[in-house]
């Protein structure tokens, strides 16, 4: 399976891929590093530091406009959760694919955490193959949805899908990107300010990723004619359910998960039509914890997901009051003369003089070149220095300089200092 996701990606016109190395997932960056089309492409293969460095370094191809790949096993992901999951607020630029393998059994891991739930918590797209040739197909569809909605797509593959072999068909390769920086030079500055922004913006953007799971064409429902129990299969699945019946037809009705968010219509038609429900999916009860949400009558259960409760921010008396149907209170008004004063660095803080040099010094090039992370010198984003592009979380401004300037973004420059 990993030729099948590193073919895929390099088809697809990858310009980076990096890595932690960790069973099952090592062989997919060994085979690009090994591969001739990768050379001749001047395809990125690096090992990283860690995991979260790898992760940091693909936003920052990302940033600079081309696809980027990065590689993990599920435990790896915990490494990397910081960026993981400011990623999903910043989005994406260039394609961005996070592959996470999974290791149910725990043949060579310490867990047998399930990488769909930083998929959910995050709320990416998650894409999840039944065999080889799905999951060749899934990183060209990744990239493309990746792009489409500007996000961070995740990968789950596990240990004995990951293990197998299959022939594969390949598709066309494509061009890579050209460099190209975020048309909002903020997307990637993680200011509250602006992370409100992004956040809301990931939160609007839900319904747009469950309409492409309802009609993608990895999940599908399959007719069945006996009613008395309906299947919903997650990934390799499919496969251990149909080796049971010897001509490969199931007689229940079938959900082939592929891609989620869950496809709700689906879910709820097999809802409707079967007496019973039997989930089969390799890792945790990801998709039958929530499948209580389906079962429970509308208006049933309340709160942020029904809107009752506002999805972000904090929750106060007023919220409360509200859910309950009592009367709001009213405060007072704040007076006119009280202006909202930004923070700004301390009167001859050394931070300064930095970013005045470095504009003096970065007039002569293009904007959107210098990277920070988490400290005080995140003002630099605002006025009147407006120096810096980036603030992502600890550590990331020198790995994402590095993969902007792999990408092509040369010179990059990175800030970092104290926190």
């Amino acid at each position: 399976l990993f030729r099948s996701i590193a073919q895929g990606a390099l088809d697809a016109g990858i310009s980076g891929i990096y890595a932690y190395p960790g069973t099952p997932s090592t062989e997919i960056t060994e085979f690009v590093q090994n591969s001739k089309q990768a050379f001749e492409n001047n395809v990125r293969c690096n090992w990283s530091a860690n995991e979260k460095t790898a992760l940091e370094t693909a936003l920052g191809m990302s940033y600079a406009g081309k696809r980027a790949m990065v590689c993990m096993k599920h435990v790896g992901l915990n490494v990397a959760a910081d960026p993981f999951m400011n990623s999903a607020i910043t989005g994406a630029n260039g394609g961005m694919i996070v592959v996470a393998a999974d290791d149910p059994s725990m043949h060579s891991s310490q867990n047998e955490q399930d990488s769909r739930f930083f998929g959910k918590f995050a709320m990416i797209p998650i894409l999840e193959p039944a065999n080889q040739q799905e999951a060749y197909d899934m990183v060209l569809y990744g990239f493309d949805l990746s792009e489409k909605f500007k996000i961070p797509v995740l990968l789950r593959i596990p240990t004995r899908l990951a293990h197998s072999r299959s022939g594969v068909e390949r598709q066309a390769t494509r061009s890579q990107n050209k460099l190209t920086l975020p048309e909002n030079l903020r997307q990637f500055v993680l200011l509250p300010a602006y992370a409100r922004k992004r956040y809301n913006n990931l939160l609007n953007e839900q319904a747009k990723y469950n309409q492409e799971s309802e009609n993608s064409r990895f999940n599908q429902y399959v007719e069945g004619e006996d009613k008395s129990k309906g299947i919903i299969v997650c990934g390799i699945a499919y496969y251990y359910l149909v080796e049971n019946y010897p001509d490969r037809i199931v007689p229940f009705p079938v959900i082939k998960i592929g891609q989620y968010p869950l496809p709700q219509k689906m879910i709820e038609r097999m809802l409707k039509e079967c007496s019973a429900i039997l989930v089969l999916e390799d890792g945790y009860p990801f998709v039958e914890e929530m499948l209580t949400g389906f079962l429970t009558e509308k208006g049933k259960i309340t709160g942020r997901l029904d809107g009752t409760i506002p999805r972000d921010g904090e929750l106060n008396p007023n919220i409360v009051a509200a859910a309950l149907g009592m009367e709001e209170s009213v405060g007072i008004d704040i007076p006119a003369l009280m202006v909202n004063r930004p923070p700004s660095l301390c009167v001859s803080c050394p931070h300064i003089d930095s970013f005045i040099a470095i504009n003096e010094v970065m007039a002569a090039f293009s904007k959107g070149r210098v990277f920070s992370d988490i400290g005080c010198y995140t003002l630099g984003a605002l006025q009147p220095f407006e120096t810096i592009n980036s603030c992502v979380d600890m550590g990331a401004s020198i790995t994402m300089a590095k993969g902007a300037a792999d990408a092509g973004l040369v010179p990059s420059i990175a800030v970092i200092g104290d926190s």
